[in-house]
């Protein structure tokens, strides 16, 4: 099972929003994923295969080097872009 963890500076409201507006593109295209999400500083003790995360900790993220999939957004609970972003990164990774 794919897992996704979803990255924000606390680890609370904003990750956990973009939590749920993953869950819904995940059902959507019927992959079976385990999500979570957590804050920046503790993101790299996390095993993910993808990490999603706002563009504004994209520098902060790759300076962890963690070593998964890197999807970053403009809008953390827009949905269309969520799936045009990470559908890619699955069909390239041979998750769907």
């Amino acid at each position: 099972m794919i897992k996704i963890l979803m990255v924000c500076g606390a680890g609370l409201g904003s990750s956990f929003a973009m939590e749920m507006a993953v869950e819904s593109v995940v059902k959507e295209i019927g992959l079976d994923a385990s999500l979570d999400h957590t804050d920046i500083s503790s993101a790299s003790g996390v095993q993910a295969d993808i990490v999603i995360a706002a563009n504004n900790f994209e520098d902060q993220v790759k300076r962890y080097g963690m070593n998964s999939h890197l999807i970053f957004l403009n809008n953390l609970i827009d949905k269309k872009e969520i799936k045009e972003k990470l559908v890619p990164v699955l069909e390239e990774n041979n998750y769907i």
